[in-house]
C-alpha cells in the first residue's frame, strides 16, 4: 500500500512524485514506455548522427521558478536573443519583420512605412505584460474566482479583449498591418484548431497561456534538451525516494474514494497495487478508461511537427537580416493574419490548406550542446518546425503505412508543401542544407496528430489532451482544477485545469491536493 501511486511518467508525474516524496509520502510511478519522459524526452532520431532533439515538446515558458527551486532541479534555460523573425514580400522585394533585440523599432518602420505599428505592438504587450505578472502566480495556487482573477488583473479593457471577446477583435482594433496581426494571432494558434474569431474563445485560452509563462511570455530554451528537464525530474523524485518503474502500464484503477487498488501489465503478465490516492499523468480520456467510465467529448490535435538537421543554415531572400538571427528566434512562415484564416477555413472545411503555416526555430543557435562536438565544429544545426491547422481529420485513420491517399501520402504532401512555404523565403532549397544519416538519408522527420495519438496516447494528437480552460474556477473544476467525481483520484496531465504545455504546473498542484494544502 503506497500512499500515492502516480500513473504515468511523464513532466508533471514526475512533478507530483517529486512533491509528494519530499513531503514524506510513499510514491510508486508506473509508466507504460521504456523510460520516462512522456512527450518531453530528448532523442537521437536520425541513424549514426549524434544530434539529441527535443523530439516532441522544445521550449519552456510555463515553467514555474518556484518548482525549479522547490525540487532542486539541475536544470537551466536561456534566452533567445530574438523573439520572432517573419519574411515577406513588400513592393516585389523581399523584405521582413524582426522583433527582439536591437534594430525592431527600425524593423517596424521599414515593413510599414511608420512607426505607428511599433507603437501599437508595444502599447498592446505593455498591457498583456502587466497582466501576465498578475496571472502567472496564481496558477500553483488554488484557483481562483473568475471576480477574484478579474480584481487581480485590474484593467477591464485587458480583461476583456483575453476573457470576453474572441481575440481576432483586439488584434484588428490595435494592428493595421496584416503582416503584424499575423504574428500576434499566432500565439493563439498553436496547438489550437480556430480562427481570430471562434465564439467558444478556445483561441482567447490558447494566446492566454503563451503569453504569460513566467510572467514575461518569453519562451526559452532547455539546455542540454527538453529531456534535460524530464532527467531532472526523475533524479528528484528518485532521490526524494520515490519508486519509478517502466514498461508497467497501468490497465485499471478502483476506488471507493478512500483508497485504490491499481491493475497494471508488463511484459511478465499482470499484477496489481494499493495506494491512498491515485494521481493518473494521461489524458481524460485515459482517466475515463481506467476507472472503467464514459469518456469525455472527443478530442483533436491540428498540428504538423517536423524536426530537421542541417549541414548549414539557409541562406535568406532577405539580405537585410542574418540567418543566424533569423532563426535564433521563431521564424514565422506563410503566417499573415490573413493566411491564417484563409488556411484554418480550409482545413476546417475537409481540405490542406494550400499554403500551411508553420513556425520554426533553431535550438542549436542558443543551444549547442545537443549537437555532438563534430558536428558543431562542422556549422551542423537543427531545426523545428511546427505547422498550423492541420487537424487530426485531414489523415486517413488506421495503417499508418497505407495505400496512395492513406495516412502517409497525406503527411508526405503537406510535408512538401509546407517545406515549399519556406523555400518561397529562402536563396536556397532547404533540401539542399539538410544533412544525411549514416544510411544516406535526409535528416528530417515529420510527426501529424494521428502519428502522435500512437506513439504518445494523445486523445486525437492533442498536445494539450483537450481544449485549454480559463486558470479560474468555474463550480465544476474542484480547488485545484485535477480533482474528479472520486476523492481519492487526481488527474495531473496536461488536460486538468491551468494544463497544457511543459509547465509541470498540474503535477504541482495534484500533489497539493493529494496533501490537503
Amino acid at each position: 500500500m503506497y500512499d500515492a501511486v502516480v500513473v504515468g511518467g511523464g513532466h508533471n508525474g514526475l512533478v507530483a512524485a517529486a512533491c509528494l516524496a519530499r513531503a514524506g509520502r510513499s510514491v510508486l510511478v508506473l509508466e507504460r514506455l521504456g523510460r520516462t519522459g512522456g512527450a518531453a524526452i530528448s532523442t537521437r532520431p536520425f541513424a549514426g548522427v549524434d544530434a539529441r532533439l527535443s523530439r516532441y515538446s522544445y521550449l519552456v515558458s510555463l515553467l514555474p521558478d518556484t518548482i525549479v527551486r522547490e525540487l532542486g532541479l539541475r536544470f537551466a534555460v536561456r534566452k533567445r536573443t530574438v523573439s520572432s523573425y517573419t519574411p515577406a514580400v513588400r513592393g516585389g522585394r523581399p523584405t521582413g519583420l524582426l522583433v527582439g533585440g536591437d534594430g525592431t523599432r527600425e524593423s517596424f518602420s521599414a515593413l510599414t512605412g511608420s512607426d505607428r505599428e511599433y507603437e501599437a505592438w508595444e502599447a498592446f504587450y505593455g498591457r498583456i505584460r502587466r497582466a501576465a505578472g498578475r496571472i502567472f502566480p496564481t496558477l500553483t495556487g488554488p484557483l481562483p474566482t473568475r471576480a477574484g482573477l478579474r480584481a487581480r488583473v485590474d484593467d477591464d479593457a485587458t480583461w476583456r479583449m483575453l476573457f470576453e471577446e474572441p481575440i481576432g477583435a483586439a488584434i484588428e482594433e490595435h494592428f493595421a498591418d496584416d503582416l503584424v496581426r499575423g504574428v500576434v494571432l499566432t500565439d493563439a494558434l498553436i496547438g489550437t484548431f480556430a480562427g481570430a474569431h471562434e465564439p467558444s474563445l478556445a483561441q482567447n485560452r490558447c494566446f492566454l497561456y503563451h503569453v504569460i509563462g513566467g510572467g514575461t511570455g518569453d519562451w526559452d530554451v532547455p539546455v542540454g534538451g527538453m529531456g534535460a528537464l524530464t532527467d531532472a525530474l526523475a533524479d528528484a523524485a528518485r532521490g526524494a525516494g520515490a519508486e519509478l518503474v517502466t514498461g508497467h502500464e497501468a490497465i485499471r484503477v478502483d476506488t471507493d474514494g478512500r483508497t485504490a487498488e491499481v491493475a497494471f501489465r508488463t511484459r511478465d503478465g499482470e499484477g496489481t497495487v494499493g495506494a491512498r490516492r491515485v494521481l493518473v499523468n494521461a489524458s481524460p480520456q485515459a482517466l475515463a478508461g481506467l476507472l472503467g467510465e464514459a469518456p469525455p467529448a472527443p478530442a483533436e490535435g491540428a498540428q504538423l511537427k517536423v524536426n530537421m538537421l542541417l549541414r548549414r543554415l539557409p541562406r535568406l531572400r532577405d539580405r537585410t537580416v542574418d540567418p543566424r538571427r533569423a532563426f535564433a528566434g521563431t521564424f514565422h512562415v506563410a503566417e499573415g493574419y490573413a493566411q491564417l484564416e484563409t488556411a484554418y477555413a480550409q482545413a476546417a472545411a475537409g481540405r490542406l490548406p494550400g499554403s500551411p503555416p508553420s513556425e520554426i526555430y533553431c535550438h542549436s543557435l542558443t543551444d549547442p550542446s545537443i549537437l555532438g562536438p563534430g558536428l558543431a565544429a562542422r556549422g551542423y544545426q537543427t531545426l523545428t518546425l511546427f505547422g498550423l491547422h492541420t487537424p487530426a481529420r485531414l489523415f486517413p485513420a488506421g495503417d499508418a503505412h497505407g495505400p496512395a491517399g492513406g495516412h502517409d501520402a497525406t503527411r508526405d504532401a503537406l510535408l512538401k508543401a509546407t517545406l515549399a512555404e519556406l523555400d518561397a523565403h529562402l536563396d536556397e532549397p532547404i533540401a539542399d542544407c539538410l544533412a544525411v544519416d549514416e544510411d544516406g538519408r535526409p535528416c528530417i522527420e515529420a510527426r501529424t496528430p494521428r502519428d502522435l495519438e500512437r506513439d504518445l496516447r494523445l486523445p486525437g494528437g492533442h498536445i494539450f489532451h483537450r481544449d485549454l480552460s480559463f486558470p479560474y474556477a468555474d463550480g465544476t473544476t474542484g480547488r485545484w482544477g485535477v480533482e474528479t467525481a472520486h476523492a481519492n483520484v487526481l488527474l495531473c496531465g496536461a488536460g486538468a485545469v491551468r494544463g497544457g504545455g511543459v509547465s509541470g504546473i498540474p503535477g504541482h498542484n495534484a500533489a497539493m491536493a493529494a496533501l490537503g494544502r
